[in-house]
């Protein structure tokens, strides 16, 4: 009998911390998943200002096997998201970044898939899109251009670049919506 007692407070008390737990990240995430945007601030005079902000350029393929620059797209503000069908998070934000791409036209989405052709293959990319029924424009950074470009590491990650080609915002870790729009209307203005 007390060790059925014994369980049961241990059970309790389990739940409680895992009930704890669960509040107090629902009221951090609140508080905090807006904020979580990196302006990129990292020289001080015009000119470094001027030579840091600059995006990378890279190139990729798109859905036909066709080489695509960043830099292509100058003159249109780009949501630059770096993902893979393996990435939980990347599978998670994928609506949100569908939904912004309908609703922001005049915005231009590059979707890189971070395709090693080992665990991540242009074939199982194209399957995933397809299979969720995502519109986006996705492009394979098949050589790890991209990814070397601007030191990805982990993955989703996202950038923010206006039509002059300026990096201007950035976040390492799944967006909300909230997040998306705001980095979208630091970008599109």
């Amino acid at each position: 009998m007390k060790n059925i007692l014994k369980w049961i407070l241990i059970l309790a008390v389990l739940a409680g911390v895992i009930a704890g737990a669960a509040v107090l990240y629902n009221k951090l995430s609140e508080d905090y998943g807006a904020d979580l945007l990196i302006e990129n601030t990292e020289s001080h005079s015009e000119a470094e200002k001027e030579d840091a902000n600059k995006a990378p350029d890279f190139t990729v393929v798109d859905y036909n096997g066709n080489e695509v620059r960043l830099s292509d797209f100058r003159g249109k503000p780009v949501v630059l998201n770096f993902w893979a069908t393996w990435c939980y998070y990347c599978d998670v934000e994928m609506p949100d970044f569908n939904e912004a791409y309908k609703e922001y036209p005049d915005v231009q989405f590059m979707m890189v898939n971070a395709t090693d052709g080992v665990r991540e293959t242009v074939e199982s990319a194209k399957n995933y899109i397809e299979n969720e029924g995502y519109d986006f424009d996705v492009f394979f950074d098949t050589q790890y251009d991209a990814v070397n470009s601007y030191y990805v590491r982990s993955f989703p990650t996202t950038f923010f670049i206006d039509k002059e080609g300026n990096l201007v915002v950035y976040q390492s870790g799944m967006l909300d919506m909230d997040s998306l729009k705001k980095g979208i209307s630091m970008i599109n203005g």
